[in-house]
C-alpha cells in the first residue's frame, strides 16, 4: 500500500491507496484514458485527478464499478466527464446517498475521526449518467473495455471490466476482495457464489480487487468455496431455526464480517 502505479498489463495500471486498501485502476488508451473508481470524498478524489496526471494528460471517462462510498464519493471531482455505472448504483446514489452520507459520517465521528467525517459530508453525491444493464463496450483511446454485470454479489449493481488487449485483465471491483474479509452490508450471500463463477470464467491471467493485491483465478475460486459454504451454513441454520449469531462463529474465513453475511442470508431466505 504505497499510493503508487503499479503498471499491471499494457498501459493498465493500479493505485492501491493507503486509505481503506481501495485500489484504483487506470487505463490509458491513445489521447483517452478511463478511472474505475475514483475514492472515497472529493479530497480524495483531488489527490487521484494529481496522480493520474503523473501518468497521463489524456481526458479521462470514469467508471464506478458499485455504488459504495469509497468507489463514488470523489465523481464530481472528475466532471464534467461521463460516469459509467450499473442503472442500479446510479438508482441508489439517487435514493438513498444522502442517508448514507449522514450515516457514514455519524460512524466517523463516533470513532472520533472528525476530520474524515466531514471530508464525506463535504463530497456531493454526484451518481453515474451512463448506465448499464448487462453489458456496455467502451472505446479507450482505440482500446477496448466490456463491463459486464454478472449478477448479484456484494450489491445488485456490480460491474467487472475485462481488457481483450491488455492480457484479459479482469477488475472485478468488491466481488472479490484480498487482505480482508469480503463485507457483506448491501450484499446478496445467496447469489455470491454464482456470480464469482462468472467471474472466475473470465478471469485466465490476473484480476485487480477492489481491496487488496492482484491475484488470480485460483484466488477467485478459493474465495468462492467460502462464499459457497456461507450459504450452505446458513441455508440449513436458518432451517433449524438458529440464531444467526451461532451460525457465524462457524465461518471463520470472514472474521468479524460473518454475521453480517448469515444476517443477510437469512434475509434473502426469508
Amino acid at each position: 500500500m504505497t499510493d503508487t502505479w503499479t503498471e499491471v498489463a499494457d498501459r493498465v495500471y493500479v493505485r492501491r491507496h493507503k486509505s481503506m486498501d481501495l485500489n484504483v485502476s487506470l487505463i490509458v488508451g491513445e489521447g483517452a484514458c478511463l478511472v474505475v473508481d475514483t475514492r472515497a470524498t472529493e479530497k480524495e478524489g483531488q489527490d487521484l485527478v494529481e496522480a493520474i496526471r503523473t501518468v497521463t494528460p489524456h481526458p479521462w471517462a470514469v467508471v464506478n464499478t458499485h455504488f459504495h462510498f469509497d468507489h463514488t464519493f470523489g465523481n464530481r471531482i472528475f466532471r464534467p466527464a461521463e460516469i459509467w455505472g450499473h442503472r442500479r448504483c446510479a438508482e441508489q446514489l439517487i435514493e438513498d446517498g444522502e442517508r448514507m452520507r449522514g450515516a457514514i459520517a455519524g460512524r466517523y465521528r463516533e470513532h472520533g475521526l472528525d476530520e474524515m467525517a466531514a471530508e464525506i459530508e463535504a463530497s456531493a453525491i454526484d451518481p453515474p449518467d451512463q448506465l448499464v444493464d448487462d453489458l456496455a463496450t467502451l472505446t479507450v483511446g482505440g482500446r477496448p473495455v466490456q463491463l459486464r454485470h454478472l449478477g448479484r454479489g456484494h450489491t445488485d449493481n456490480d460491474l467487472v471490466l475485462t481488457l481483450p488487449d491488455a492480457d484479459d485483465l479482469v477488475i472485478a471491483g468488491d466481488l472479490v476482495e484480498e487482505g480482508a474479509p469480503p463485507q457483506f452490508g448491501s450484499a446478496f450471500p445467496l447469489d455470491w457464489p454464482q456470480t464469482l463463477d462468472a467471474v472466475a470464467g473470465l478471469v485466465t491471467g490476473r484480476l485487480v480487487p477492489g481491496h487488496g493485491a492482484v491475484v488470480d483465478r485460483e484466488f477467485v475460486s478459493a474465495q468462492r468455496a467460502e462464499h459457497a459454504e456461507l450459504v450452505a451454513k446458513a441455508t440449513e441454520g436458518h432451517a433449524n431455526g438458529r440464531p444467526a449469531a451461532d451460525v457465524a462463529k462457524e465461518l471463520p474465513y470472514f472474521g468479524d464480517c460473518a454475521l453480517d453475511g448469515v444476517e443477510r442470508a437469512y434475509l434473502q431466505l426469508h
